[in-house]
């Protein structure tokens, strides 16, 4: 059984997906950007801020089922260069300082302006 999961403080989603889904014990968080929820644009420039608030979207997203960036066991990250992985990495890690999760980094072209998209998927009990 699946159901979709749905943050007041994290952005929309921009086309036909759901924030998460919660499958089982599994939480599948879909690709977040750097958009700020109150505004629905991309905060700045730098993927040191869209990496920060990336992850905080998805922090928000987690909190709506009771999970936390600890029940985290794989992050998904598309970075629009690989050039840009050394200051995301400094900014990723401060996040998930001890036992961080499984993670695969790629780069790829993203859309509106966006440095940095991260999915992430978390198992709880």
């Amino acid at each position: 059984m699946k159901r979709t999961v749905h943050a007041e403080n994290a952005p929309k989603p921009l086309g036909a997906y759901s924030q998460a889904v919660k499958a089982g014990k599994f939480l599948f968080v879909s690709g977040q950007l750097g958009i700020d929820p109150k505004t629905g644009k991309i905060v700045a420039d730098g993927v040191t801020e869209q990496t920060r608030r990336a992850l905080e979207n998805i922090k928000a997203i987690l909190a709506a089922e009771d999970c936390s960036l600890n029940d985290v066991v794989q992050t998904n990250v598309y970075l629009s260069s690989t050039e840009l992985f050394s200051d995301f990495n400094s900014e990723y890690s401060k996040y998930f300082s001890t036992d961080p999760p499984a993670r695969v980094t790629v780069g790829v072209e993203l859309g509106i302006g966006a440095l940095v998209e991260i999915s992430v998927i978390a198992y709880a009990e």
